[in-house]
């Protein structure tokens, strides 16, 4: 086996610049940087990190907690994060909080324990003593995706609030007027940034959203369902369902197909956090973006820089719509005929089977 010297022979470099390459020392130039790596390559150079992190007292791994991982937002996230770290020479893992408080300070505490350089965690709604304590002692930390109020933590998140907007100017122009929108809990900080967006946009665009239209589900595909089916049970019930996440999206699908309902002709539906299945299913939903990938990249270089020792700034990623069909085609036209409810006739298209989404999701 290859030992260090010989990299530092073949990369034509002293041992103690391998060993800085090896510990991410910022002191080396990304030229010499390439050339210890191509040599570990050649050499098939396997660091000792058991070794390295007695030494150092740093690992070379990061912890990842997430908040559901059965959700295809946070899959893509890990995996993002995963691929940055990788690149940077470090390894990942993962903690599925399953949206809990206690679930997340286990991964927290078993994460710390197995000395991991640095966390980063998409929070709960809640500001626990544990992680109050781990914000507060100054270890590595970044939030993703969410934050947490009081709490003095770089965090890396995406922003809805202009994709919201045009979204809401594109259901007027279809000529929606009555809009319900199913959020996130209140508790969260993703839940209660998409209402306020949502709640604003809809002022300013003139959409109707009297008070039992606006509900908070829990970001599962069970209170879409549940939620939807009250809101179309409601004697004048919404034209457009606005959904505040993939997997309640799912579930408004299911009850929509459940009662036989076609989407758009009558009843349209939106949703927040695009997905591929989305685009598969008949018609497609229109969907809010966001930058997911980069929103795990980021934030390991966020996190990496802490462990550097640089600045680290919070970092916001504006979120995109995409328009497909699932709202109807095209805008309303002043010599286009109208249906009782002032919008022109939608063309003949239906849901798909909750079957075929969760075939295309998987």
């Amino acid at each position: 086996m290859a030992r260090i010297k010989d990299v530092a022979a073949h990369a034509g470099v002293s041992v103690a610049t391998v060993s800085r390459v090896l510990n991410d020392n910022p002191s080396v130039t990304e030229e010499t940087r390439g050339r210890v790596y191509a040599a570990m390559a050649a050499l098939n150079y396997v660091p000792n990190a058991v070794a390295r992190s007695l030494r150092t007292e740093a690992t070379r791994t990061l912890g990842l907690i997430i908040g559901d991982i059965l959700n295809p937002f946070f899959t893509e996230l890990a995996r993002a994060v995963e691929d940055e770290a990788r690149e940077a020479g470090y390894t990942v893992v993962i903690g599925n909080a399953d949206e809990r408080a206690d679930q997340q300070d286990h991964y927290v505490r078993t994460l710390l324990e197995q000395r991991v350089d640095g966390l980063l965690i998409c929070p709960t709604a809640e500001v626990t003593p544990l992680i109050e304590e781990v914000a507060q002692g100054g270890r590595p930390l970044v939030f993703l995706d969410r934050t947490l109020p009081g709490l003095d933590v770089p965090s890396v998140r995406a922003d809805g609030t202009e994709a919201i907007r045009q979204l809401a100017g594109h259901l007027r122009d279809l000529g929606h007027r009555r809009v319900a929108f199913i959020s996130g809990p209140g508790t969260l900080s993703t839940g209660r940034e998409r209402t306020r967006a949502f709640l604003a946009a809809a002022a300013e665009t003139g959409l109707e959203v009297p008070p039992e239209y606006v509900r908070a589900g829990d970001f599962r595909a069970g209170s879409g369902q549940a939620l939807t089916a009250a809101l179309l049970d409601l004697p004048e019930p919404p034209e457009v369902v606005f959904l505040g996440d993939n997997l309640m999206a799912l579930g408004a699908l299911d009850e929509i197909r459940k009662r036989g309902l076609r989407i758009p002709d009558d009843i349209a539906l939106a949703s927040f956090d695009d997905v591929p299945w989305f685009s598969h299913i008949h018609p497609p939903v229109t969907a809010i973006g966001q930058p997911t990938a980069e929103l795990g990249r980021r934030a390991v270089r966020v996190l990496l820089d802490i462990l550097r020792g640089k600045r680290a700034d919070s970092v916001v990623l504006p979120a995109h719509l995409v328009v497909r069909g699932s709202c109807g085609e095209g805008g309303r036209h002043a010599d286009a005929p109208e249906d009782e409810a002032g919008r022109p006739p939608a063309g003949q298209a239906e849901s798909a089977p909750a079957s075929e989404a969760e075939g295309a999701k998987a």
